[in-house]
């Protein structure tokens, strides 16, 4: 994809900007329209509620503020990504579990990366070409189009290959075919035909069945990946060994399964950093009847 001039413009005047001093002031922004949005505070707060009843107000609301400055923190440090290289993602991280990733692509199936909207999940992605492979990954295009030049410029800076979510089945398959990597985000809200409910935080949550249909037909291995941000400010990715395929025979079952077996391992790695999974999504906004509808 070519560079415009406004994504050259907007990623010199971030750049020149010191990195600790950048993650400052975005999280400070993020705070601010923390509280001058307050439809979208509502959201996470209702969320967090669900998902936490046991939890205190004043606990909740410490958790939504740490959302933002999370989404803070990752739009500062989305300015870095075209500049990575091995001597600077050593300097922002540690890393955990790469014979998890050998032993897989080994198995020559392809390789599946699980991941969700956790952490730094775009800085997450361009580590991979750095240290390892580049990655396809689905993602859903921005309806401006400056906003989606520079997203989509940055984001492929390093060799990752991103594809709309829309009719995205053949090129997923492709990309195991050819013993590739894919990374698919499995923890928003999905209201299209090929998806499932599953239980999310005790919630039936309407998630794409896609990645398990992928894995029942090619049988290529799924390693769940998060990268959760540390006390320090650096991050550790963590890439999970691979998860046992659920195939009984039974194809719709077996997604369905298979499915809520991913849910609950992105739920799990949400439970340890509520703060750094994005709340603000309405991820249980479609519901069972409205699913019935569409398929109907």
């Amino acid at each position: 994809m070519k560079k415009s001039l406004v994504t050259t413009v907007v990623l010199f005047l971030l750049q020149s900007i010191p990195l600790p001093v950048r993650r400052f002031v975005f999280s400070q922004l993020a705070l601010f329209v923390y509280y001058l949005i307050p439809d979208r505070r509502l959201v996470a707060l209702d969320n967090l509620h669900h998902a936490f009843p046991e939890k205190s107000m004043d606990e909740l609301i410490k958790i939504a503020k740490g959302v933002y400055r999370n989404f803070g923190i990752l739009l500062a440090e989305f300015a870095e990504i075209p500049r990575l290289n091995e001597k600077r993602v050593n300097r922002l991280m540690e890393i955990q579990g790469m014979e998890n990733y050998y032993k897989a692509r080994a198995k020559n199936k392809g390789v599946i990366m699980l991941t969700g909207h956790y952490g730094n999940w775009e800085l997450m992605a361009a580590v991979f070409p750095v240290l390892l492979d580049s990655m396809t990954v689905l993602y859903r295009p921005f309806d401006n189009a400056m906003v989606e030049n520079l997203v989509s410029w940055v984001r492929s800076s390093k060799g990752n290959r991103f594809i709309s979510a829309k009719r995205a089945l053949f090129a997923m398959m492709r990309c195991l075919g050819g013993k590739g990597t894919l990374g698919l985000l499995i923890d928003q809200n999905w209201a299209r035909k090929e998806s499932c409910f599953v239980q999310f935080f005790n919630r039936p949550a309407c998630t794409s069945s896609g990645l398990a249909y992928l894995v029942l037909r090619t049988g290529a291995p799924v390693l769940p990946t998060f990268m959760t941000r540390q006390e320090d400010g650096r991050y550790l990715l963590q890439i999970g060994a691979e998860l046992e395929i659920i195939d009984t025979g039974d194809m719709d079952s077996d997604i369905v399964a298979n499915t809520q077996c991913y849910t609950s391992v992105i739920e799990g790695i949400i439970r340890q950093h509520p703060e750094q999974w994005f709340w603000i999504h309405q991820r249980w906004k479609t519901k069972p009847h409205q699913l019935r509808k569409a398929k109907n």
